[in-house]
């Protein structure tokens, strides 16, 4: 009702998303504002965080003129995480936001990563995880290398929800699950792990709950209420629907993200493992190129992704895909490799566009399912039926082609922008709204269709499956070549 809506903003690496929703998680009205991203050789990807400013205030302009901004009640932020921002005294951007898919400190990486015993990783983080090049450690270490006058004028190392947050309320505040690998089981940075780059403890923020409230935010002279909020993943999670123990989920944005609850402590490389959340264990990974592969592919073929996409429905079921390997930035989980690059492989004379097209389809989805996979073993279970939610589950299409690839059910979350319910969640549960998260899940979050695998299709996609994995291993050697070339 009037009065009692919930703003939530997710700032993504594409775009800024914001939705007004009524309390019981209807959509009122949103947005979509594109940001830009700045590529250069070297592994180096960046933003400016100022763009991010303003595009959170074009969202209170447009709430302002359709006479709506007065209804908010609550604020709730969501982001993408292992962007870090060197901000200075003042809270002002020192350079550009160094982004999640930014490779530039894989040596510092390493150089830590060695380090570290893998006994302190298990102690740390409750699985031997490793340092990459997106760890904040690695990007401090490379700042203060190669920008030591930035460094030195650094007062906080920021992700971007809080960016915002402390654009909104004066706060340098952040919540524990966003910072992955730089926070241990006890919700705290340790000591040891800090020590591996002087300075970098007094440079981080304040840890606290997602749903409590960090500040205020004034509002055409009204005091509103925001959460202290989450990184994109976890609110994904809590927009996907994810609320009970054996609840397993698929996120699809610019990149993949598949995560399970289960009361389990992993051995699995590669998985990672948050400490418990409003009594919630989960297991996930992200992969690197999602849905940002076919962007990709659109730009090449200079088609938009809906056509695309039509082109393979048009083209009918028979359509042979070559085998692709979605990594164009490197991959993550539960790989692992930045200098990882993308392949098309069996392409012969007759392989078309549409079939280009179907194969960056069905790539995605392969990276996705050895990413599931590694949970199952994980979590020590197999999820019938996948939560799932994001831009690359618009399509019934490319939904279709998901489910044959994994060879389970996908039940879509109605409102796709599945991180900005999430956030509405915990800006609810923080203004008093509703009495708990789990609680704030099942109350707001509703449901679309559900996906089912057809089997011919699936065996088809099963066959591919078997060779992605060695076609990686494969091509390493040739891929830490082709990384390194700088023309």
């Amino acid at each position: 009702m009037a009065g009692e809506r919930i703003l939530a903003f997710d700032l993504g690496t594409s775009a800024l998303k914001w939705g007004l929703f009524e309390p019981d998680g209807r959509l009122v009205t949103g947005a979509t504002l594109p940001l830009t991203l700045h590529r250069r050789l070297g592994g180096v990807v960046e933003q400016d965080a100022d763009e991010w400013r303003r595009a959170m205030e074009t969202a209170f302009a447009g709430l302002r003129a359709q006479g709506l901004l007065g209804d908010v009640a609550a604020i709730g932020i969501t982001s993408q995480v292992n962007t870090h921002v060197f901000v200075d005294r003042h809270g002002r951007a020192l350079a550009p936001a160094i982004l999640w898919q930014d490779t530039r400190a894989a040596e510092e990486a390493a150089s830590l990563d060695a380090r570290i015993a893998r006994e302190d990783r298990v102690r740390w983080w409750g699985t031997p995880m490793g340092i990459d090049a997106s760890h904040a450690l690695a990007r401090m270490a490379w700042v203060g290398r190669h920008q030591p006058e930035i460094w030195d004028r650094t007062a906080s190392v920021l992700l971007p929800k809080d960016v915002l947050l402390l654009a909104l309320t004066g706060e340098r505040l952040s919540d524990p699950f966003s910072h992955i690998g730089l926070v241990g089981s006890d919700l705290r940075y340790p000591d040891d792990l800090l020590a591996l780059v002087p300075g970098a403890s007094e440079r981080l923020p304040p840890l606290r709950s997602p749903e409590a409230v960090a500040g205020e935010a004034r509002l055409d002279g009204r005091s509103v209420p925001v959460a202290v909020g989450i990184m994109d993943a976890w609110a994904g999670f809590l927009g996907a629907g994810l609320s009970e123990d054996g609840d397993a989920l698929w996120l699809s944005g610019t990149s993949e993200v598949l995560a399970a609850a289960a009361d389990t402590p992993s051995g699995e490389a590669g998985i990672l493992v948050f400490p418990p959340l409003w009594g919630l264990r989960v297991h996930a990974g992200p992969t690197q190129s999602g849905g940002a592969s076919l962007l990709w592919l659109s730009r090449v073929l200079e088609s938009s992704p809906d056509a695309l996409i039509a082109s393979v429905e048009a083209a009918g079921p028979d359509l042979a895909a070559p085998l692709f390997l979605p990594h164009l930035a490197g991959e993550r989980a539960p790989l692992w490799d930045p200098e990882a690059r993308g392949a098309f492989l069996g392409l012969d004379a007759g392989t078309g566009r549409e079939a280009l097209v179907l194969g960056v389809m069905i790539g995605v989805a392969l990276s996705a399912r050895l990413l599931v996979e590694a949970l199952d073993r994980s979590t020590g279970r197999r999820a019938e039926t996948l939560l799932c939610g994001g831009g690359g589950f618009r399509s019934d299409v490319w939904a279709q082609v998901r489910a044959d690839v994994m060879g389970r059910s996908l039940r879509r979350a109605a409102v796709a922008d599945t991180g900005l319910t999430g956030a509405a969640v915990l800006a609810a549960v923080a203004a008093g709204l509703r009495p708990g998260v789990r609680e704030g899940v099942r109350d707001l979050v509703r449901w679309d269709r559900t996906f089912e695998p057809d089997p011919i299709r699936a065996a088809r996609h099963a066959e591919l499956f078997d060779l992605y994995r060695p076609a990686w291993e494969a091509l390493r050697p040739l891929n830490k070549v082709l990384s390194r070339r700088t023309l």
